[in-house]
């Protein structure tokens, strides 16, 4: 039992801290109010890796260990057909509200994803691995940012000053 709560409190301690060294750099702001950019539309841009993405529909996307130290992630969300798709930023996971719900998500080309920010979680944003589109700073609840995927593959995503506590995503585009 005393080893139990030792190894828990050495858990929390540790993730504490971590939290709240990530928390120090979301103090600042790289411009933009809380307006939606419209979208960057376009090819879906980014890093692709469609090798990975589980050989089509139906497959679960190995991500490269992408997905390792993602707490909300449990398998590949499934809304081929969808025009259009929200995920939610800053919702509950990995210590606080450090996740994207859902963090994997499977979609059909030219299909519009719309992220929502919960309000939660300090300042977030959401950029591409490898560049391809990326949102402003924010944590104003209700603020959206949005990309159109039009070409398949696998996109990796990550809130930059939540990268390190596991706040990362992937939309798989067939």
């Amino acid at each position: 039992m005393f080893e139990s709560t030792r190894t828990r409190r050495s858990v929390v301690l540790s993730t504490s801290t971590l939290a709240l060294t990530a928390l120090a750099g979301c103090s600042g702001s790289s411009g933009g109010g809380g307006e939606d950019d419209g979208g960057s539309g376009g090819s879906g841009g980014g890093s692709t890796d469609t090798e990975s993405d589980g050989g089509g529909s139906g497959g679960t996307p190995s991500f490269d260990g992408w997905m390792e130290n993602v707490g909300n992630y449990d398998g590949v969300a499934d809304e081929t057909g969808s025009s259009e798709v929200t995920v939610a930023v800053g919702a509950s996971g990995n210590g606080g509200n450090f996740t994207f719900d859902p963090a994997a998500i499977r979609v059909s080309t030219g299909t519009t994803i719309v992220w929502e920010w919960t309000g939660q979680g300090a300042q977030h944003n959401v950029a591409a691995e490898g560049g391809g589109f990326e949102s402003d700073l924010s944590s104003e609840e209700g603020y959206t940012f949005e990309h159109t995927f039009s070409e398949a593959g696998t996109y990796k995503y990550v809130c930059t000053p939540h990268r390190t506590l596991g706040m990362k995503g992937a939309v798989v585009v067939e």
